[in-house]
């Protein structure tokens, strides 16, 4: 496909707010996962998140704006903004401009509290606010109308792979013309419902065995995903007069499914995520030979860690570049799914390699162990990886160069 210029980054993260300081969390290798004080977690399994803090929305949105959203459109906008700031992009000039959202979940808890004042007063009473930020496309909504962007807006809900799905479609729609620039990414929220759900079957990682809580990428002692919040947004189009160059390239993108999976867990169909990595990269114009690096789903799901090591290992034998899992550092689903695709994107912009988060014992089912310090590398095309639990599956390459 043609290559598509990522110009313009922001990140609402956990122990980050802009990309300065999530470049400087990746490059300490330092998780920002701790304990869960925003609701009781008392009588679950697990007790950790890696939860936004620090973050004051008014330093990015006008009063009587930030009064109409919820938490997750405060995210998404502040991400945008921080984006737009960083391309020095002028949105007057940039001719027709499309949004493109993942979320895993959506306004969850914005729902749960419009139905609490449904039920306790009636239908006639309940807040229209609340209703109206109680559905997933309302952060892309609150991008558009801050810019006045009227290109496409799409939010895209596919588990782990939100963001990097809503990037593909994004970058499909800049391909073919249909608009000038797009602003594109993934924004969650952690909230107690989801947490709940999630530990009571199993999804979460917990104690055991006198072993910390923790998301172990690839690790022998992994036992489940933590939950992230937060939102990066990438933007893709001409930057301003100040603009830098490009961090990095889009140059391929490839979709499938596993039809072995669960709808709430991961299958054993590595022929299929072989086939989307391999998609991506053909869609790139390159060979297997041609990757630097992947930056992996790994998210310390047993089985989803095990599937996409069976896909790596298949797809590139014994010529495997160096694997990088950085999900212990800010958690997982469309929070994380992103600042997964801004952790591959910066390693390109810096030629770093990332440590992997979270790892410290090779399981000995697998053949690999994934990067374990931060080190310079010649990175020319990374591999990013996404697998979701129900089988969905979504592969990008990153290149360095426009061509």
């Amino acid at each position: 496909m043609s290559r598509i210029p990522i110009t313009g980054i922001g990140v609402i993260a956990p122990g980050a707010i802009g990309v300065g300081a999530f470049r400087a969390l990746l490059d300490h290798g330092t998780t920002a996962i701790g304990d869960v004080d925003r609701f009781d977690t008392a009588g679950l399994a697990a007790h950790k998140a890696a939860l936004v803090r620090d973050f004051k929305a008014r330093d990015f949105i006008a009063p009587m704006k930030l009064r109409r959203m919820n938490t997750l459109s405060r995210y998404a906008v502040a991400a945008a903004r921080l984006a737009m700031d960083d391309s020095s992009a002028d949105p007057a000039t940039l001719g027709t401009t499309g949004v493109a959202l993942g979320t895993s979940f959506g306004p969850v808890q914005t729902s749960v509290e419009y139905m609490q004042e449904y039920v306790e007063k009636g239908a006639a009473l309940a807040p229209p606010q609340l209703f109206a930020e109680s559905v997933a496309n309302a952060p892309g909504s609150h991008i558009a109308i801050e810019w006045g962007f009227r290109g496409f807006n799409i939010t895209v809900t596919q588990r782990e792979s939100s963001a990097l799905a809503a990037a593909m479609y994004a970058a499909s729609q800049l391909v073919k013309g249909t608009v000038d620039a797009a602003v594109m990414g993934g924004v969650e929220e952690v909230n107690e419902m989801i947490f709940s759900v999630l530990d009571r079957i199993g999804a979460l990682a917990h104690r055991c065995d006198g072993m910390d809580e923790a998301l172990r990428p690839f690790d022998r002692r992994r036992n489940g995903l933590l939950l992230g919040e937060g939102s990066a947004v990438i933007f893709c189009g001409p930057g301003g007069a100040k603009a830098r160059a490009p961090y990095a390239w889009f140059s391929g993108f490839g979709v499938g499914r596993d039809g072995t999976a669960a709808i709430s867990d991961w299958g054993e169909g590595d022929d299929a995520v072989v086939e989307t990595m391999r998609r991506a990269i053909e869609d790139a114009e390159l060979a297997t030979s041609d990757i630097s690096a992947v930056y992996a789903s790994a998210n310390g799901s047993r089985r989803c860690d095990r599937l996409e090591y069976l896909a790596l290992q298949k797809l590139f034998g014994d010529r495997m570049p160096p694997v990088v899992a950085t999900k212990g550092c800010f958690g997982e689903y469309a929070a994380g799914g992103a600042l997964q695709l801004v952790a591959a994107i910066l390693a390109i912009a810096d030629q770093v390699l990332h440590a992997s988060c979270g790892f410290s014992e090779r399981d000995p089912e697998m053949r690999f162990e994934p990067n374990s310090e931060r080190r310079e590398a010649k990175l020319d095309h990374v591999l990013v990886s996404s697998l979701s639990a129900g089988g969905g599956i979504v592969s990008a390459v990153l290149s360095r160069e426009a061509g």
